[in-house]
């Protein structure tokens, strides 16, 4: 999954880099990433468990989870947003359907994109400002019923 937006594009800018050159496609996806634990609290009290892995620079961001051809149920990336800010998310190069858990200021989820079409360039807004945006197999909100609202828990959201 390819993100872009204004702050990306702003943050390049100021960094004196060209978007062109961390947008490229991939010949193949990225080396997996740093990981850390992440735990969703549904509104029912169901803690659900996943291991991330942690898109930090502009081209991990960028690349995300392109060129994989499945995600885990227990896996996905997350996309920390420094500062927090309204973000978009394609779906470009990406060829498995994912859920797109976007994450306020707060840690709580403030919308989700579920079954995100692969390959597709239409934009998916975030719908208000994000620390993080959770990127998931795609159906996995719906089967762990995680939803607007819900509680997310992770080191690089601050939380334990």
């Amino acid at each position: 999954m390819q993100r872009f937006g204004l702050a990306m594009m702003a943050a390049l800018a100021l960094a004196g880099v060209a978007h062109a050159q961390i947008s490229d496609d991939p010949t193949g996806p990225q080396p997996t990433l740093t990981t850390a634990p992440l735990s969703i609290t549904a509104d029912n009290g169901q803690v659900y468990h996943f291991t991330v892995e942690l898109a930090l620079s502009p081209q991990q961001q960028a690349f995300g989870l392109m060129l994989r051809p499945t995600v885990a149920a227990d896996a996905g990336m997350l996309f920390p947003e420094v500062p927090a800010a309204p973000v978009q998310f394609w779906m470009k190069n990406t060829i498995a359907p994912l859920d797109i858990v976007f994450i306020g200021t707060d840690g709580k989820i403030i919308s989700i994109a579920e079954n995100a079409v692969p390959y597709s360039l239409k934009p998916i807004p975030s719908g208000g400002t994000v620390e993080a945006t959770l990127e998931l197999q795609g159906g996995i909100t719906a089967t762990d019923d995680i939803n607007v609202g819900d509680k997310v828990v992770a080191k690089p959201l601050g939380g334990s």
